[in-house]
C-alpha cells in the first residue's frame, strides 16, 4: 500500500500540488468569509433577553449562546410548533431550562402589541431585546395593516416593539437594543412619497429601504435615549446559510443556482453569523456606545444614507404616525 502511494506520488506531482494549494486555499477562503468571532466571556445570570425570529438561523443561534451565558431567553416567533421545537434544542444545547416561547407575528400589530402587554405582565426585567427576525425578497405581499411586508415585518413591527418595551429597557439599565440589518442598506433609499411601493415593487429593493430603515432606527434611537442607560447597535451578519433566502432563490435562473450552489460551502453557517449579534449583546467595551453600526465583531461605517440624522427623524415620524404611537 504504502509502496503503491509512493509511486503515486511520484507519477503525479503536479496534480497532488495543484490538490493540496487548492484546498488550503479554499480552507483559507472559508475561514475569512467565517469573520470575527465574539471572544466575550460575559455572564447573562438573572438577565432576560427577548430574540425575535429565534427559532431558526442565526436568531436560534444567538438563542443557544446566550441561554449558555445564564439568561433567560424569550422566544418570540410566529410558528409556535417550530418555536417549540427550538426553544428544547436551545434547552438541550445550552443546558438552560430558563428558555421560554411567546407568540409573535411582525406582519400584525394587534401581534406586536399583545406580545408587549404578555412581556410587561410576565418579565420583572428585560436587559436586551434583540429585533432579529425579518423577510427577504418576498413577493408584493402586505401585512395585517395593509403595509408593504418587507417594511412593515423588517422595520415597522420591530419599531412599534421596541417602544412598547421601552420603559422595561429603561428599568433594567444598563440594557441593550439589537437591530439585526444587512449590507444592504447600502443599496437602500427611503421613498418616502411611496413607503409602500405601490408605484414600482422591486424585491430587492424593498428589502434594501427595510435594511437602511434599520440603520436609520437605531442612530435616531441613540439619540432619544442618551442618559436613560438603554444603548442600541445595529448589524451586517454576513451573508449566511439560512432560510431567510427562501423567497429568493427560486426565483434565480437555473443556471445561476447551478453556479452558485458550490459556493455555498463558503458563506457562513448560521452559528458563525450569530457572532455579531453575540457580540453587540453581551461585549463589555460597547457598555457606552450606542447608535453605531457593526460587522464581523467590530464598528465599522455605515453608508452615507445610513448616516443622515435628518432622514432618521423623518422615518421615526412616519414609522410612528403608521403604528398609531403619539
Amino acid at each position: 500500500m504504502q509502496t503503491a502511494m509512493r509511486s503515486f506520488v511520484f507519477q503525479y506531482p503536479k496534480t497532488i500540488a495543484l490538490v493540496t494549494v487548492t484546498g488550503v486555499g479554499l480552507f483559507g477562503v472559508k475561514k475569512w468569509m467565517a469573520g470575527g468571532v465574539c471572544r466575550s466571556k460575559a455572564r447573562l445570570d438573572g438577565k432576560v433577553v427577548l430574540i425575535t425570529g429565534g427559532n431558526t438561523g442565526i436568531g436560534k443561534e444567538t438563542a443557544v449562546d446566550l441561554a449558555r451565558r445564564g439568561a433567560r431567553v424569550i422566544l418570540a416567533c410566529r410558528d409556535m410548533d417550530r418555536a417549540n421545537k427550538a426553544a428544547e434544542d436551545v434547552r438541550k444545547r445550552s443546558g438552560n431550562d430558563s428558555v421560554i416561547v411567546k407568540k409573535l407575528d411582525l406582519a400584525s400589530l394587534q401581534s406586536v402589541l399583545q406580545l408587549a402587554k404578555d412581556v410587561l405582565a410576565s418579565e420583572a426585567r428585560l436587559d436586551v431585546l434583540i429585533n432579529n427576525a425579518g423577510v427577504m425578497s418576498c413577493p408584493k405581499w402586505q401585512t395585517e395593516e395593509g403595509f408593504e411586508m418587507q417594511f412593515g415585518v423588517n422595520h415597522l413591527g420591530h419599531f412599534l416593539l421596541t417602544n412598547c418595551l421601552l420603559d422595561l429597557l429603561k428599568k433594567s439599565a444598563p440594557s441593550r437594543i439589537v437591530n439585526v440589518s444587512s449590507l444592504a442598506h447600502e443599496r437602500g433609499q427611503i421613498y418616502f412619497d411611496d413607503i409602500n411601493q405601490d408605484n414600482e415593487y422591486r424585491p430587492w429593493k424593498s428589502y434594501s429601504q427595510s435594511k437602511l430603515a434599520n440603520v436609520l432606527f437605531t442612530r435616531e434611537l441613540s439619540n432619544r435615549l442618551q442618559g436613560t442607560g438603554v444603548t442600541t447597535y445595529s448589524l451586517h451578519p454576513g451573508v449566511i446559510r439560512t432560510e431567510l433566502g427562501r423567497h429568493f432563490w427560486p426565483t434565480m435562473p437555473l443556471w445561476k443556482r447551478v453556479v452558485y450552489t458550490p459556493l455555498m460551502f463558503l458563506i457562513k453557517s448560521p452559528t458563525e453569523g450569530a457572532q455579531t449579534t453575540i457580540y453587540c449583546a453581551v461585549e463589555e467595551s460597547l457598555q457606552n456606545q450606542s447608535g453605531l453600526y457593526y460587522s464581523d465583531c467590530a464598528p465599522k461605517t455605515a453608508a452615507p444614507q445610513g448616516l443622515d440624522d435628518e432622514a432618521a427623524k423623518k422615518l421615526w415620524d412616519l414609522s410612528a404616525s403608521m403604528v398609531g404611537l403619539t
